[in-house]
């Protein structure tokens, strides 16, 4: 028996190899790092998707527009008070809205769906109108303009694109492995994407780097990050954004996130200045891990530069777990038709440890 199903292994994929030991996360036989910063979200897609929808066409972007526009219908139940919940449930709750189905206009309207919800739930909440979608955009710059009510220029679409693709997919992580476990019942694609939204939500998973941020905000400079950091772990605090429940060295994917929030602030006249500082901040937190925790592999992970640059792009910290889902269900919805594929029940057993059999009062 494993607690938490350590070392068990529960499907065989084609669709992504988590090496913890090396570093290394290989989607669809490509480095991670080879994919951000030079693939584009619906690129990804459709990499993720080969082989399991027959129909899918070897460009996403046009369908995946159109899709936008499908979703944007469902945006007119949004009120005020499902806007003024935490933003990932007003997402799930108007995802809920969705039918069932296998197909790939299915898949693609559960991929636009949360880079739709979600620029209007943040709007809605803040007394403002929700934006259209703009189906002749990449699927980057329309989340961005729908967001914020204005163009995206190239270099914010290109990194959130870098972010979109080097989450899409990581194994099979509790969100994957939830969506797994629904599609293998058959209950069809949209409920195996709220699973994942779901199992997605908790802070031990995708509502985590969001932390990062008032932790950088804490910090406040350079020169405190040492003292602060100290006085956490004293506390028995954990830093947020660093080590990884697999990597036993670095998150391959900090580095491409690193490499995306540099070339981002390369563009910006404001943002090195918060780069220095959060990688100081990363410096000091990794030297004093090392002090403290010399038997303990703790390295920078996704969430640290997750929170820079989503912050850069102007979202807020509130919407970084539904950020995560707009990357994440593409691998959802693939996971979900490779299980389907094998058409095998998900059913684990489990060890009573409980009373033995009495006699009823």
């Amino acid at each position: 028996m494993s607690d938490g199903l350590e070392g068990v292994i529960a499907a065989r994929t084609v669709l992504s190899d988590v090496d913890g030991a090396k570093g290394r996360l290989v989607i669809r036989g490509y480095a991670v790092e080879d994919l951000s910063g030079r693939t584009r979200y619906e690129e990804a897609a459709h990499l993720l998707f080969d082989g399991f929808f027959e129909d899918a066409p070897s460009d996403l972007a046009p369908a995946l527009g159109e899709a936008r526009v499908r979703a944007f219908a469902e945006v007119a139940a949004l009120d005020e008070a499902l806007a003024r919940r935490d933003p990932v449930e007003a997402m799930r709750a108007l995802l809920a809205r969705l039918p069932d189905g296998d197909d790939l206009p299915t898949a693609l309207l559960l991929i636009a769906a949360p880079a739709v919800f979600t620029p209007a739930v943040l709007r809605v909440a803040k007394g403002q109108s929700p934006v259209v979608p703009d189906p002749a955009l990449s699927h980057a710059a329309d989340i961005l303009r729908m967001a914020r009510g204005t163009p995206a220029t190239d270099a914010e679409a290109a990194a959130l694109d870098a972010y979109l693709v080097t989450v899409c997919d990581h194994g099979l992580n509790a969100s994957t492995f939830a969506a797994r476990v629904v599609a293998s019942t058959r209950a069809g694609l949209t409920s195996a994407v709220l699973a994942g939204l779901s199992a997605l939500k908790g802070p031990l998973h995708g509502g985590a780097p969001g932390p990062v941020i008032e932790m950088l905000d804490a910090i406040g400079a350079p020169q405190n990050a040492r003292p602060w950091l100290e006085k956490a772990l004293a506390r028995g605090d954990r830093l947020m954004g660093f080590g990884h429940r697999i990597y036993r060295v670095r998150d391959p994917r900090a580095d491409a996130l690193k490499a995306a929030v540099r070339k981002l602030a390369a563009a910006s006249p404001s943002l090195p200045g918060r780069v220095a500082f959060a990688e100081a901040v990363e410096q000091a937190a990794l030297e004093i891990l090392r002090e403290h925790k010399p038997d303990r592999p703790l390295d920078t992970n996704v969430e640290f530069y997750t929170a820079l640059l989503l912050e850069a792009l102007g979202l807020p910290p509130a919407s970084f777990t539904c950020v995560f889902a707009m990357g994440r269900v593409a691998g959802w919805l693939a996971h979900a038709r490779e299980q389907l594929a094998g058409g095998r029940l998900i059913r684990p057993q489990s060890v009573y440890v409980g009373p033995e059999v009495r006699a009823a009062a």
